[in-house]
């Protein structure tokens, strides 16, 4: 119990209460519900002046982590850097609120971090956690009656996200989205993607031990915003820009620093203005924004996550959910633009993507190609076009150009392409859509980023291999650690899509085979998904699941498998042809796995959790991966009414 203080018994039982009175009329009293007049009791309670309870009340929403003294050393950590400074954006931005004679009000979600749990049991909860956490905000929202909007400040994986769809949701409210920005990466070092490699280049013997910490210590080199590439956080910051969702050049700015605090005072200005003018989600989310979203996605070489991401948006706004066929033509049509973290070809950090004029800059590239609606609203209360306009003459667009230039010698016309440039430097459009007897309904490469010294001349990657079957993570990069992948192989992970473990990302695998020498010459297939900084010749959400009696959970080791992907043309198969030493068609292939029983040896995983597996039942119910992983609530309602009936219950 700790040593005896005289202090600790120093106790009151009664105080005096907030001084004033609250500003009660007799209407409130006859009709108000007795709720909204004990909040303001409530308000009084916690310290607001009864005098300022007039104002408009707005709810600031955010993934807030770890617990920070005023001078921002850790008191207790939290998850990741992305969520650890929003606290300051909420600051910001609440002051804004209350010096505009508002009464702001804060709640908080915190968010896990996928790199973090790469490899771990906590992967499990990754995906899951989106929808979960998207219900909590609405609740949230709901719960706080006399709010007039919503200002909702997260950077991550699946914070941001999931902020996207409890805001989305909300179709008659004004709401924005507050992104929380990037990290900065180190003078000397490696990013906080590479950096996940260093167990598996030491392995290897590409790195000494010292190394590892050394460059590992650095690798965050300041402590708040998202990752320092386009990986899923930075992606999401962009497609929430791109969406309208946020004020304009908003996306990745640099965490801690005037001008990503501007943004959230600037958002709470804008989301005042929209109460003012009536201006709802339902009038700023759809069916154009998406397809701007998808547009802008493509131009930048966004993470495939966002393929679970923008259909589950696009749900939740009650708007037309984009399929295969709509990704497939908007990455047809749509060059990609930008040179950064991962996809390359020049290695640029998130910061200069955004010096060199973040969203904005690439699309008035992709308005000039005619692929934007500039009809759409914005937070700003103005169409798409005309911040366009804005942008394109603005001093801020002038400035941060030119400080990219004086801070780290680069043109920012190299980071940002015109679509001449890009064609020139060799970009490709982002993703491609394979199909074959191994995936009959499908899966995903981010092939814009597949090394280019193992295309051929036409541009099309090609590989016939064996095929190096496991059925767990770990099995897959114990075989990369101890030199039983070599090139040459194609690896096959099966049985990790959501019903085997709540569909983990898996970039332990793909940032081991990006970053060994040998990693180029190896292909990865997988029913489960990839950290948005994957790069390489893998294939992920593979469909049907294995676990779903999907074909890929029929493979064996040793079966021959023959992978062609255009990457110009965005076409691609993937096949079980028979062995090395019997070769068969396709067809003949199809019919070969059709009649063989599921691996042996696959199986949900021993320690998935009730949670996810809950979780995976009903997003499957609800269309699957391909239709975002969501609650649809119609079917699930009818799914378990008709169960009800068959079972006579």
């Amino acid at each position: 119990m700790g040593a005896s203080q005289e202090d600790l018994y120093e106790i009151r039982t009664k105080a005096p209460g907030p001084a004033g009175s609250l500003p009660l009329t007799r209407d409130m009293l006859l009709n108000a519900p007795s709720g909204e007049l004990f909040g303001l009791s409530q308000n009084v309670g916690m310290g607001w002046s009864p005098e300022r309870l007039g104002g408009k009340q707005y709810l600031i929403l955010s993934t807030q982590g770890g617990i920070r003294k005023e001078d921002g050393t850790p008191v207790a950590l939290g998850y990741h850097t992305g969520h650890w400074e929003v606290g300051l954006l909420m600051q910001a931005a609440a002051l804004e609120l209350s010096g505009r004679g508002g009464v702001p009000f804060a709640g908080f979600v915190s968010d896990p971090c996928d790199g973090r749990s790469q490899g771990t049991d906590g992967m499990f909860d990754s995906l899951p956690y989106r929808n979960d956490a998207a219900i909590v905000f609405r609740r949230l929202i709901r719960s706080l009656p006399t709010r007039k909007g919503v200002i909702g400040v997260a950077t991550c994986d699946k914070g941001l996200p999931a902020m996207m769809l409890a805001l989305a949701a909300m179709h008659e409210l004004p709401c924005i989205i507050v992104p929380g920005g990037v990290t900065l990466p180190p003078e000397q070092g490696e990013d906080a993607g590479k950096i996940q490699t260093i167990g598996a280049r030491y392995a290897s013997g590409e790195m000494t031990l010292e190394e590892a910490a050394d460059l590992g210590c650095r690798a965050c080199a300041t402590p708040g915003g998202g990752c320092q590439f386009l990986g899923t956080a930075a992606t999401a910051q962009v497609v929430a820009e791109a969406m309208g969702m946020t004020v304009p050049h908003s996306a990745l700015s640099p965490s801690g620093q005037p001008m990503w605090e501007e943004v959230a005072r600037q958002s709470a200005r804008a989301v005042t203005a929209m109460e003012a003018r009536g201006l709802r989600m339902k009038d700023i989310l759809t069916d154009g924004a998406i397809r701007n979203a998808m547009v802008v996605h493509a131009a930048f070489g966004g993470s495939t996550n966002l393929l679970l991401h923008i259909p589950a948006i696009a749900h939740a706004a009650g708007l037309h959910v984009p399929d295969v066929q709509d990704w497939t033509e908007v990455n047809r049509r749509v060059p990609r633009l930008v040179s950064v973290l991962p996809n390359g070809p020049e290695y640029h950090p998130t910061v200069r993507v955004f010096l060199a004029g973040g969203v904005p800059e690439v699309m008035l590239h992709l308005r000039r190609l005619g692929l934007l609606d500039e009809t759409v609203l914005t937070v700003t209360g103005e169409t798409l076009g005309t911040v366009l306009d804005w942008w394109e003459a603005s001093e801020r667009r002038q400035k941060v150009r030119e400080l990219l230039v004086q801070l780290d010698g680069v043109d920012p016309d190299d980071v940002i392409m015109s679509p001449e440039k890009a064609e020139s430097r060799g970009l490709t459009s982002t993703v491609t859509f394979p199909t074959g007897n191994i995936a009959p309904e499908g899966a995903v490469i981010k092939s814009t980023s597949i090394d280019r010294s193992v295309l051929d001349s036409e541009g099309v990657y090609r590989h016939r291999g064996k095929a190096k079957v496991f059925t767990t993570e770990r099995a897959a990069i114990a075989s990369i650690k101890t030199g039983g992948i070599q090139a040459g192989d194609i690896m096959v992970l099966i049985g990790r899509g959501p019903s085997g473990t709540g569909m983990e990302e898996t970039y332990q695998l793909t940032s081991a085979l990006k970053h060994l020498s040998f990693g180029k010459y190896v292909s990865l297939i997988t029913d489960a998904r990839f950290s948005g900084v994957s790069t390489g010749a893998c294939f992920g959400h593979v469909g049907p699941e294995a676990l779903a009696g999907g074909p890929i959970g029929k493979l064996r080791d040793g079966d021959l498998i023959d992978i062609v992907v255009d990457t110009h043309k965005l076409e691609g198969t993937v096949h079980f042809i028979g062995s090395e030493d019997q070769p068969v068609s396709p067809e003949a292939g199809a019919e070969i796995l059709a009649a063989r029983e599921p691996h042996p040896e696959m199986k949900p995983d021993t320690k998935l959790p009730d949670d996810t597996r809950l979780w995976a039942a009903l997003q499957a119910v609800s269309g699957g991966t391909w239709k975002g992983s969501v609650y649809d609530v119609d079917r699930i309602t009818a799914a378990l009414e008709a169960g009800k009936k068959a079972l006579g219950w």
